[in-house]
Parts: structure tokens; C-alpha cells; sequence
């Protein structure tokens, strides 16, 4: 696709929240500043609070403070946010914000095109969505597009009813749904490493790959949010969506051709085919986990249930480790383990391809233990990648011995790599969805993820269950080695 630089004016709800300071607006600085947003742009803020423009363009300043760019002029920027209080539930301010925005696309010459930004609670989501175009601020010139974070739904009916609220305002073409690991660099790199290198593609099935494993994990517990975490748990908020995304990305065949809906009809291919489980049989193949007081660099670690906003007896998972089986010809018998969770040894997102051994091991008379060929792909917090292979020692003998071979993004890379919320951004003012999630895919995912929470909800578990600041609980590791494997910590 062929990208310009893109005019539009930008509206976004809950711009004085944490998501919109923190994300959106040092995002737009950095495409502002690296030629990806021109000067034909207007930024609407919409929040509840009464602010003046004045207060709104000092919150934006400060939220670019970081940067110090000495070639642009931080006032300039700024100039173009613009404050609007607002009451989502009132209709006359959706007019009078169309009002305004007729007037700024005039004044910026945006060509009539409109970014509706949802980065509020998802409650308002169907809400606001039916208002905008009941009261006709989707009936522009230009484009129009509509960007929600997750979550997407608590579950499949909800989700289906959340589909059907922004569908009667939106088109499905319009929609464009965040799930912010997309837009991470590493995480784009998977079909790079795949679909660019022969070495990989000829060898990515079930006749040299032995497992694959993804493991997200950190070391924060779920601090001020309790009361929203309590009642989504580790499973929503970071199977359904992240997890499910990666596995998908793993595991597709390789695309007709590099665009959006070839990408997409591939990823949910891969859904359709992960082999289906019953209630009865969710503990063989997944296990929840809710962490304990422990330790992490010394610092003394409350357990989950002492949290602010969480139950005492709350039985909500904060990790989960689970094998997916994907019964397709390519995948057939090659479980993608994965595992998630809070209070951990280690902040990480990482992905292990382990290939399949040798038939014969011509070293073990030499009482070498020949190691595994690895592919890790190091997503965060230090992104890279690394081929564990093995090689001649550095001695006498003909002896072997394992050795890595790394790839790490230099310093000046790394402050070039544009931040997934950049590049989704950037995605999105272009018209570009392959990095966004499909309300089919929305579906899949909840469809199998709801058999789970069902089974662990109807039945009490023996929590808290492992320490914090340990890699989770020994069910996890068991999970594994009834298959013969054992998870991968890369250091």
C-alpha cells in the first residue's frame, strides 16, 4: 500500500485520561516529527472535565516534554488541540461537535476526512458509535474511521452485542480494533522471519518443529486496578486477545498475496482450526494460577487478594498456562504452549521455536548431549532475536557445544523503531487494517475462550498458588513434561 501523508481531523474521546497522555499524543508528536502527519491536521480533545484550550495544550506539552526536539517548536504542535467538554449522552453536543469540526477542516484543509478515537471506557463504545451517526457527524466528505480499544467484549455475547451496536453506525471497513501488541515491532517480524527467509518457511511444520512457546510475563501485580482486574482476569485480558493474536501469526499459512483481508482470511483459518475442548476437559489442557506474597528484587510483595478493589476470596486468575493444538496438515501434533501472568521473575514477551532432534545423535558416544535447535523471537522488553545452535568446542577433541548467534536492534535503531501505538496510529490515518483485529477474529477467540471461563468460574480454585516473583505454579511446568518438553526461560 502506498502511504502518503495523511489530513484528517482527529477526534478523541477520553483525552484527559491515562491512555491519551501517556500514548496517543507523544505518538502523534513522533509522526508530526518524522514527516508522517503534515501540517493539515486538527486534534479535538473530548472529556467530561471543563478545561480551557489553554490547560488541554499545556496537558499535550507536557506529555511531550521527553522528547526537547529543538527543530520543532512544542507551542506549534500543540496549537493544533483543540478542548471540547462533553457529555456523551447529550445529542446537541454531537452537534455542535460537528459543527466544529467543519470549521477546523476547513481552517487545517483535513479534505473532510475524520478519526473517531474511543480511548474511554468500552461501556460508551455502542453509545457514542450510535450517536455520531444519528446526529450525522459520520456524514462527511472524506473518510471516516473509528478506533476502539480493548476489550472487546467480556465474552462472546457481548462482544457480539458491542459487533452489532458500532455496525449500525460503522461499516466493518471503518472499524479498526486495537490490540496494541500488533503494532509491536517484534511482533511484526514474525511474518518477516517466516515469509523472507528460506532457511525458516521450508522447515515451519509439524515434520521439524517440536513445540513453540509463547511466554508474556510480568513483574508488576495489578496495583491500582484492582477492581476492573478482579472481574476480568489474566484469560481476558491476555489469552483472548494478545496470545490468541500471536498464535495465529505463528501458525498461518503464507498469504496470497501482503494485504489486509489475505493477511486476515489466513489468521482466522487458524482459529477455525484449534481442536476444540470441552468443559470436562479444560484442566488437561490449561491452568490458572493466582499469586502469593513473595519477594522480587528483594522488595517484600503483597498476594493478589490483598489488593486494593479485589475480593478476599476472590477466584480470579491472575496467570494461565494452556497447549494449544491446532488440527490443520501443517500443525497436526505440535503444541503451542503459552503462558501468562503477573507478579513473575521477569518482565518478558517472548516467543521459542524448538525444532524437532536428529533421528541419531552421532556425539552421544562422546557423552555430549546434543541441545535443541531454538528460534526466539525477544518481543520485550529488549527485542531481538536469537538461533541457538551447536557447534565444535574450542579444544582437542571433536566435541560439540552449544553456542547462540544474536541479533539486538542497536541504540540507534532502537530510538528510530517507531512504538506500536505510532505505528498502529500511522496504520489507521492510511487506511491500512492489517494490524487490526477483525470482528471475526473478535468472535473465534471468545467462542473458545468462554469454555474455559466457564469451567474455571462454576468451580472454586485453591488459591493463591504460587509465590511472587516465581515463574508461576508447578502445575504449569507438569503441563509440559507429561508431553516430554519443559518451558524455555531465555536469559
Amino acid at each position: 500500500m502506498t502511504l502518503h501523508t495523511p489530513k484528517a481531523v482527529i477526534v478523541i474521546f477520553g483525552a484527559t485520561g491515562d491512555l491519551a497522555n501517556r500514548k496517543l499524543y507523544p505518538s502523534l508528536y513522533r509522526l508530526y516529527r518524522n514527516g508522517k502527519l503534515s501540517e493539515n491536521f486538527a486534534v479535538i480533545g473530548v472529556a467530561r472535565r471543563p478545561l480551557t484550550n489553554e490547560d488541554f495544550r499545556n496537558n499535550i506539552k507536557k506529555s511531550i516534554a521527553d522528547f526537547n526536539d529543538e527543530h520543532i517548536n512544542p507551542d506549534e504542535f500543540a496549537s493544533h488541540f483543540h478542548y471540547n467538554p462533553f457529555d456523551v449522552q447529550d445529542l446537541t453536543h454531537y452537534q455542535k461537535l460537528n459543527a466544529f469540526m467543519d470549521e477546523l477542516d476547513e481552517k487545517y484543509d483535513a479534505g473532510g476526512n475524520r478519526l473517531f478515537y474511543l480511548a474511554m471506557a468500552p461501556n460508551f463504545f455502542g453509545t457514542i458509535a450510535a450517536n455520531l451517526k444519528s446526529e450525522g457527524v459520520t456524514n462527511n466528505q472524506g473518510w471516516t474511521r473509528l478506533v476502539i480499544e480493548k476489550p472487546f467484549g467480556h465474552n462472546y455475547d457481548t462482544a457480539q452485542q458491542l459487533n452489532d451496536q458500532i455496525r449500525h453506525a460503522f461499516s466493518e471497513d471503518q472499524i479498526y480494533r486495537i490490540d496494541h501488541y500488533l503494532g509491536k515491532e517484534m511482533i511484526q517480524n514474525i511474518e518477516i522471519v517466516r515469509f523472507a527467509n528460506a532457511l525458516f518457511e521450508p522447515l515451519w511444520n509439524n515434520q521439524y518443529i517440536a513445540n513453540i512457546q509463547i511466554t508474556s510475563s510480568e513483574t508488576l501485580g495489578v496495583e491500582e486496578r484492582g477492581s476492573y482486574y478482579d472481574k476480568s482476569g489474566a484469560l481476558r485480558d491476555m489469552v483472548q486477545n494478545h496470545i490468541l493474536q500471536m498464535v495465529s501469526l505463528l501458525a498461518m499459512e503464507p498469504p496470497a498475496k501482503l494485504t489486509p483481508d489475505d493477511i486476515r482470511y489466513e489468521k482466522i483459518k487458524v482459529l477455525r482450526s484449534l481442536r476444540p475442548i470441552s468443559e470436562a476437559d479444560v484442566n488437561n489442557y490449561f491452568v490458572r494460577g493466582q499469586y502469593d506474597r513473595g519477594e522480587i528484587d528483594g522488595e517484600p510483595m503483597n498476594a493478589y487478594r490483598e489488593g486494593n478493589g479485589v475480593d478476599p476470596e476472590s477466584n480470579t486468575e491472575t496467570f494461565v498456562a494452556g497447549k494449544f493444538m491446532i488440527d490443520n496438515f501443517r500443525w497436526a501434533g505440535v503444541p503451542f504452549y503459552i503462558r501468562t501472568g503477573k507478579r513473575m521473575a521477569k518482565k518478558a514477551t517472548e516467543i521459542v521455536v524448538q525444532f524437532k532432534d536428529l533421528p541419531i545423535n552421532l556425539y552421544a558416544g562422546k557423552g555430549d548431549t546434543i541441545d535443541p535447535n531454538l528460534l526466539v523471537i525477544r518481543v520485550q522488553p529488549e527485542d531481538g532475536i536469537t538461533l541457538h545452535l551447536n557447534a565444535k568446542k574450542g579444544d582437542y577433541d571433536t566435541t560439540s557445544t552449544p553456542i547462540t548467534m544474536h541479533y539486538d536492534k542497536s541504540a540507534v535503531e532502537n530510538e528510530y523503531t517507531p512504538e506500536a501505538y505510532e505505528t498502529l496510529l500511522n496504520d489507521c490515518l492510511n487506511g491500512d487494517s492489517t494490524n487490526f483485529v477483525h470482528s471475526d477474529e473478535v468472535a473465534l477467540s471468545w467462542k473458545y475462550i468462554d469454555i474455559i471461563s466457564k469451567a474455571w468460574t462454576d468451580k472454586k480454585a485453591a488459591f493463591p498458588n504460587y509465590t511472587s516473583g516465581s515463574n508461576g505454579p508447578r502445575e504449569a511446568d507438569k503441563l509440559l513434561e507429561n508431553d516430554g518438553f519443559y518451558w524455555w526461560t531465555i536469559q
